[in-house]
């Protein structure tokens, strides 16, 4: 497994708003700007027993370093992550429905889970937080992955009765809604990488795969976050036909919910050619797809400098993150002003952010990287939001939880979160509109 952000490395009325159209002078965001922070179920809610995750967490020979466990127990916790948004002065919160929970069975569904997904939103909605919600972040039910998961061509028939089933009972207090998050990087991830590397992780996370699929007595085990899938073709195109189905299912619960698709966007940047190859391969199809959305969001931690041969290294002496990417604040606006002109809908921000053990570093990142969004806004892309990751430090699939993105830490014994530095900046920045 793999931690990908290293590696790629009234809300109808605000849709229909051009955000650019709003923009205040000197460095003041556009009005009903969206500001927020993001987190996702199974990284922050602990205990997902019928997820395809836990399942390959816990198989024998896994390529998890650690178990998500009791994650952030932000299940029972949600009203303090809740606080938490407020009191930054933040008036956005992008959180996950866990699917695993809401059907644990095939065709069978948990009112009780629906209900506690509800309280969330409406927990937000008494505080005054808009609330942004995926219907799916990576996770699937394990019944999901034993059928082949995305590899199964009834996955989006599948994917669309649970966005059904869910939108009935929560479309109505939801802000925005996502189908899914980062489809854009299913099978490609190798392409990313060098050679070496790749290869060593998708053999790492194919025999996984391979002993979930052993234990569970199936043929084929594939999960939602899996890098390594037998035939990616087939998976793109069924996640593309998934969240076609599921925007189609949730706008009938309610046809004036903005929704769309949140994609992992690299600011690809160097050699004119290999840009582009790249470029095509990992989000063309997704962002042509987007054209049939409400907004795009746009997930995007680092830039990539191409040549001819491939993906250039990080240079000597340039300050990099954790996970030896460089450090390149620009980064945000580059990734946002090419969706925009792909997809040629609104751009809504779903994840930005750092892998840093010194908060100081991501407390200088952040208004950094406001500044050439800024940028790009008054050029004329319509952003409608940003949203950090994450809120707090989370489980961070392969890698577990030594990367730390959190504005938040909290600790993993008593889970009591305590303020970084970065998020009094953000929320400074919030509460004024304005760097």
């Amino acid at each position: 497994m793999i931690d990908r952000r290293q590696f790629v490395a009234g809300a109808a009325a605000l849709s229909a708003v051009p955000a650019a159209a709003q923009v205040a002078p000197a460095g003041a965001f556009p009005k009903g700007f969206l500001w927020g922070a993001s987190t996702a179920a199974h990284q922050v809610e602990g205990n997902n027993v019928n997820s395809d995750c836990w399942a390959l967490e816990n198989v024998e020979g896994t390529a998890f370093v650690e178990r998500s466990g009791d994650a952030a127990n932000s299940f029972e916790l949600w009203p303090v992550d809740l606080d938490l948004v407020r009191g930054m002065g933040l008036n956005t919160y992008r959180f996950s429905l866990e699917w695993a929970r809401i059907e644990p069975e095939p065709g069978v569904f948990s009112v009780a889970m629906l209900d506690h997904y509800e309280a969330m939103i409406d927990g937000c909605r008494a505080r005054g937080i808009h609330p942004i919600v995926t219907f799916n972040h990576f996770t699937t039910p394990r019944w999901f992955a034993m059928h082949g998961g995305w590899m199964n061509d009834d996955g989006p028939a599948l994917f669309a009765r649970y966005c059904d089933r869910a939108a009935r009972h929560l479309a109505g207090g939801i802000g925005h809604a996502a189908t899914l998050n980062e489809p854009n990087l299913a099978g490609v991830l190798d392409r990313v990488l060098p050679a070496p590397i790749g290869k060593t992780i998708l053999d790492a996370d194919r025999r996984t795969s391979e002993a979930a699929a052993k234990k569970f007595g199936v043929p084929l085990f594939i999960g939602g976050i899996s890098v390594w899938l037998p035939n990616p073709a087939k998976a793109r195109e069924n996640l593309l036909r998934g969240h076609a189905l599921g925007r189609q299912a949730i706008k009938a619960a309610r046809g004036d919910l903005p929704v769309g698709v949140t994609l992992a966007i690299i600011d690809d940047q160097g050699a004119p050619a290999k840009r582009d190859a790249m470029r095509d391969l990992l989000y063309l199809p997704w962002l042509e797809a987007a054209r049939q959305d409400d907004f795009v969001g746009v997930q995007n931690y680092e830039r990539a400098v191409w040549g001819l041969e491939g993906k250039l290294p990080v240079p000597a002496g340039v300050p990099t993150n954790a996970g030896g990417g460089e450090i390149y604040p620009a980064s945000l606006a580059g990734a946002v002003r090419y969706a925009h002109s792909v997809a040629k809908v609104p751009v809504i921000v779903t994840e930005h952010g750092i892998q840093t053990e010194d908060d100081t570093q991501r407390a200088r990142f952040i208004p950094a990287a406001l500044r050439a969004l800024r940028e790009a806004i008054a050029e004329g892309v319509p952003v409608q939001g940003y949203c950090h990751w994450s809120l707090i430090d989370n489980f961070e699939w392969g890698f577990g939880y030594k990367p730390k993105y959190g504005l938040h830490s909290f600790d993993r014994q008593t889970f009591r979160r305590t303020a970084n530095l970065s998020a009094k900046v953000l929320g400074r920045i919030a509460k004024a509109n304005s760097l």
